[in-house]
């Protein structure tokens, strides 16, 4: 085991490369003992924007976050919060076989489930702390394993309408953490608050190639500039300006993909007139240019 006075000043940031661009996340196997660090060996912390889920399926694997050391068996599931620094190794430097899943989740909240994403945006807990849901029941335990493992055949077999089975799954384990949450670890936004917020929603979704200002949609629930910003973030986890250009970049997602568009003509489409702003805000979400983004799909 590393020495227990390490600390994480020196984590490295981990630059996740996507399998699909489009489903954003990554999942392969880990298996025998020279792919597993023994403890003696130096095992430097790291961390990444993305998710990580772990599916244990023989030997064990002790993983030490922030705040925990915990050991992981045959059947064993355990989350690690995004951008948590975390490090592993083998349990006594025997072999495992493993299952190791990382997703930006954010990318799966479409429209339907939108309202949800506040419940896993960690402004107050790290998904870590529901760990305890896998630690308390063996049924939860077992469904999250056989849903990882899912994405994991579905991704390698790659049959056709696979992305359909993957998106499927992730979002099952989206509702398996939130109905399972009895201590209540993903306090999300009411109801209430998201049917306030319902017009703006609307709103911005039908004027994604215009411009959007904040005066525009603010007067629309009554609020001043300042009220508005708050409140929107705090219900829907998210910054309002965030929230434009994520659905700004989905958009031109789907015009890259499904048009003859030039980059220029989709980056009007929805809304955005300065080519190199534009660039920058599709590869903070992509980490792939439009041009890359295209290419990589259609081939």
């Amino acid at each position: 085991m590393p020495n227990a006075i390490d600390t994480h000043a020196d984590a490295v940031n981990e630059k996740v490369v996507y399998q699909n661009p489009l489903l954003f996340l990554k999942v392969w196997e880990l298996e025998g003992v020279e792919r597993v660090r023994r403890a003696t060996d130096a095992w430097h912390w790291h961390y990444h924007k993305e998710v990580e889920f772990l599916a244990i399926f023989e030997g064990g694997l002790e993983v030490q976050t922030m705040t925990s050391l915990t050991t992981l068996g045959p059947g064993d599931v355990m989350v690690i919060g995004s951008s948590r620094p975390h490090r592993t190794w083998s349990l006594n430097g025997k072999p495992a076989r493993y299952l190791v899943f990382q997703v930006d989740l954010v990318r799966h909240f479409d429209q339907s489930i939108l309202p949800y994403l506040h419940h896993f945006s960690e402004l107050t807990s790290p998904l870590e702390d529901l760990n305890y849901i896998f630690e308390a029941s063996p049924a939860a335990r077992n469904e999250a394993h056989a849903l990882i493992s899912e994405i994991y055949d579905e991704t390698y077999r790659g049959k056709t309408g696979y992305e359909i089975a993957v998106s499927a799954s992730i979002k099952r384990l989206l509702l398996l953490l939130l109905r399972g949450d009895d201590r209540g670890v993903l306090r999300g936004t009411e109801e209430a608050g998201i049917a306030r917020m319902r017009p703006v929603l609307d709103y911005v979704e039908s004027r994604l190639g215009e411009k959007i200002a904040v005066d525009d949609v603010r007067r629309l629930l009554g609020m001043s500039y300042h009220h508005f910003i708050k409140t929107f973030k705090r219900t829907m986890g998210i910054p309002f300006v965030d929230y434009v250009n994520y659905n700004r970049i989905k958009k031109a997602e789907r015009l890259l993909l499904t048009t003859d568009l030039s980059i220029m003509e989709v980056s009007f489409e929805v809304g955005i007139w300065n080519m190199a702003q534009f660039y920058k805000l599709f590869k903070r979400h992509n980490q792939h240019s439009p041009k890359e983004f295209r290419q990589r799909m259609r081939n």
